[in-house]
């Protein structure tokens, strides 16, 4: 069983930037295929971004392309989300994804799922 723990939400200003992180245990971490999605309220829960097992692929929503980057540290078991630019409408709560199932376009969906993390953009 795999568990994510995601830390960096927060309260930012339209124009900055956060980065999110999200901790792996319990499995091989670079077998996993990680990623993240948001939610907003009201609305489903959306893709946002996906990096295969070796980092080497990355994947992106059209909505976030050039402003969000995802890195992995496989040596710290950790996925990071570098959101810069950031957009009233990039309010939601983000959630953390992980599969050994790998990812190869922005259809991937995780087998679990971190508790998620609030950010919140000011106008």
């Amino acid at each position: 069983q795999v568990q994510l723990v995601e830390s960096g939400g927060g309260l930012v200003q339209a124009g900055g930037s956060l980065r999110l992180s999200c901790a792996a245990s319990g499995g091989t971490f670079s077998r996993l295929a990680m990623g993240w999605f948001r939610q907003a309220p009201g609305k489903e829960r959306e893709f946002v971004t996906a990096i295969i097992w070796g980092g080497g692929n990355t994947y992106y929503a059209d909505s976030v392309k050039g402003r969000f980057t995802i890195s992995r540290d496989n040596a710290k078991n950790t996925v990071y989300l570098q959101m810069n630019t950031l957009k009233h409408e990039d309010t939601a709560v983000y959630y953390c994804g992980a599969s050994q199932r790998n990812a190869y376009n922005q259809n991937w969906y995780p087998d679990y799922w971190g508790q998620g993390t609030q950010v919140t953009v000011s106008s």
